[in-house]
């Protein structure tokens, strides 16, 4: 008996592990007409050749100042993803075949199918797509001809580059600047195509080479042949390898900071502090991924700062304090100033190659030098849609008081700028966008821009919605020092209530662009998943669309590190912020009902700065009225994930 109990777990073993072992290989995959049979169609033979379902793979930050190549030959010892399948003729005659291989991001793309007018989505051309770099090449010939009942084994190479339809809008001087059409992050779909030469002669050549245009619009080859004419040709097959590829970008925040010369202003600066990892040498061009960010000083918010230094998150400066100072000091004895930037580069920066991450700093000033200045790093590789979150650890806002230290943390996207390779799509109302970001209300429309901006800004000031709250009406103090009433007025209750809260503005520069069926002014409530979120815009030309909601400082800035998350899709953007990746809560939603989305290349920026607190009515501290900063304010930035 107990010999037999043994030989039947033996036999149940046996068989497990061969259930399992058969479970975990691919299966074999054909499709087949009544001409030719494809088997075993595999788009990436040579990466990852265990994965079932999805492989994932990380854009590489060496070298990469020409564009993204995926894979890299630090990646695959080739630099090619190598596909391979096997081809059978089952006809009664000898043939002659024809293959061709594409690839397009579908995580972030137009649905190719318009459910409306039944044919290809007008913005389907905008999804990222490609094939061969050299896009002259259509479809390769199978060498040799196939006899009735052979079988042939191909094998062929390709790699995802930028600009893969080699549009003229992205060159300049006769070379194919790749970089500025990038590959997108997320999962790709990897098509195989093959045909007779019979159905080659049927496959408008605006499919076999993509970057040729038909009424001035390019053909999206995955509507053509999910659900155009290619679906009905009888002598082609399609076939998707089951395994998509999964592509994200996670900058190495060790491997550098690269200072931009024309981004300070002069050609004259201060190199004391360029080191190995913060300067502008070649291999810091050639590697670094992110560089300074410089802000832009507008000339009119020049403003006249109280004469006092003080480190107040540290500093028990309270609102009385606040108050006085705000009160008793003539207008002889402020300072006049701007919000200042670096002149020295790599002061306030540091990459640090052990941890891996970023540190900042607002720099403390010192009597006569008197000086706010923003600190912060940009992005170098831009991209278009994303996930972008980050890990950091920025300064906190409040002091136990619930004074503000005068800091807007932030978050942002912005243009890669570059003019009309870089353009937004057409905004197809009369009116079209407001020429220029800085512009008044009287600068002219024009039908497409290169500016874009989704922002993360952090601050202390009241939402402006609901609109019966805002803006908060504060009493005037008056200069008497004997009556304490006079001069420490009353804070709004609306603001006491929210003493040690700060404020998470979601914002979508859209150029005012009025084509969403949804554009508006004023407040508007919008609904997305169940809750209610709240958009403002002051006018009909200005630029912004805003959403606002209290978050405690203390939550966000005090802990060890907090994520922030804006997941910028084709139709909306959606801003998350939370403790952990899993526990990410949505406090910012828009869609292209109400706000044009952008679509151009755009570079993350991560910053501490210093904002003239006329930008944001209502404010319950003004800038002009809070000390210089006595100590430096750091922060630090562990991650960024681009997914």
């Amino acid at each position: 008996m107990f010999k037999l109990n043994r030989i039947k777990f033996l036999l149940f073993v046996t068989a497990f592990f061969l259930f399992e072992f058969c479970s975990t290989k691919k299966e074999k995959q054909r499709v087949v007409n009544s001409t030719f049979e494809i088997i075993n169609f595999d788009a990436t033979s040579n990466f990852q050749s265990n994965e079932t379902k999805i492989k994932t793979i990380a854009l590489d930050y060496k070298n990469a100042m020409k564009g993204f190549v995926i894979p890299s030959a630090n990646q695959v010892a080739e630099g090619f993803f190598k596909f391979k399948f096997e081809l059978k003729n089952v006809s009664s005659s000898t043939q002659k075949f024809y293959y061709k291989i594409y690839y397009e991001n579908i995580s972030y793309k137009f649905d190719e199918f318009d459910s409306i007018s039944k044919l290809e989505h007008e913005l389907a051309q905008e999804n990222f797509y490609g094939s061969w770099e050299n896009t002259d090449l259509s479809f390769r010939e199978v060498k040799s001809e196939l006899t009735s009942g052979s079988l042939i084994a191909i094998e062929d190479s390709f790699r995802i580059v930028g600009n893969p339809r080699n549009e003229m809008r992205y060159f300049s001087e006769g070379k194919n600047d790749r970089w500025k059409r990038n590959p997108r992050v997320g999962n790709y779909q990897l098509k195989l195509v093959v045909c007779t030469a019979l159905d080659l002669k049927q496959i408008p050549i605006e499919i076999q080479n993509i970057s040729l245009k038909k009424n001035e619009r390019f053909l999206n080859p995955f509507y053509y042949f999910n659900y155009g004419l290619g679906k009905k040709l009888k002598e082609t097959l399609v076939i998707n390898d089951p395994v998509f590829l999964n592509v994200y970008a996670k900058p190495d925040l060790g491997s550098g900071i690269f200072i931009k010369s024309d981004a300070l202003g002069t050609d004259k600066y201060d190199k004391s502090y360029f080191c190995n990892t913060c300067g502008e040498n070649e291999d810091l061009y050639r590697n670094a991924p992110l560089q300074q960010f410089i802000n832009y000083v507008d000339s009119s918010t020049k403003f006249n700062n109280i004469p006092l230094l003080k480190d107040i998150l540290k500093d028990d400066y309270t609102q009385i304090d606040y108050n006085w100072d705000k009160s008793f000091y003539t207008k002889e004895e402020l300072i006049p100033t701007f919000i200042q930037t670096s002149k020295k580069p790599c002061q306030t920066v540091y990459s640090d190659p052990t941890t891996h991450s970023l540190k900042i700093k607002n720099p403390a000033t010192t009597p006569g030098e008197w000086k706010k200045e923003s600190v912060g790093v940009i992005t170098r590789h831009g991209m278009t849609y994303g996930k972008y979150r980050v890990r950091v650890k920025l300064t906190e806002l409040l002091n136990k008081s619930g004074v503000w230290n005068g800091l807007t943390n932030a978050i942002w996207l912005i243009t890669q700028g570059g003019g009309e390779w870089n353009f937004r799509r057409i905004c197809n109302s009369s009116r079209g966008y407001m020429a220029t970001y800085w512009g008044g209300i009287n600068d002219k429309r024009v039908k497409a821009v290169d500016y874009s901006e989704i922002d993360f800004e952090i601050i202390k000031t009241p939402p402006y919605c609901p609109s019966n709250k805002f803006p908060p009406v504060f009493d005037n103090p008056v200069a008497n020092n004997k009556n304490i009433n006079n001069w420490h007025t009353k804070t709004p209750d609306d603001l006491i209530e929210s003493r040690d809260k700060i404020t998470v503005a979601c914002t979508n520069w859209d150029m005012a662009c009025m084509e969403p069926k949804k554009f508006s002014t004023g407040c508007n409530s919008l609904d997305y998943q169940g809750k209610t979120y709240h958009t403002f815009r002051w006018d009909s030309v200005y630029r912004a669309l805003t959403e606002k909601q209290e978050e405690l400082d203390d939550e966000l800035f005090a802990g060890p590190f907090y994520y922030f998350e804006i997941d910028w899709r084709p139709t909306e953007i959606i801003w998350r912020i939370g403790a952990t990746p899993d526990k990410m809560r949505v406090v910012g939603y828009m869609n292209d009902d109400v706000t044009a989305i952008p679509n151009n290349q755009m570079l993350l920026i991560i910053t501490q700065e210093y904002h003239n607190t006329t930008w944001w009515p209502g404010a319950p501290f003004a800038q002009d009225n809070l000390p210089f900063p006595l100590n430096n304010i750091p922060g630090e930035i562990y991650e960024i994930m681009i997914k």
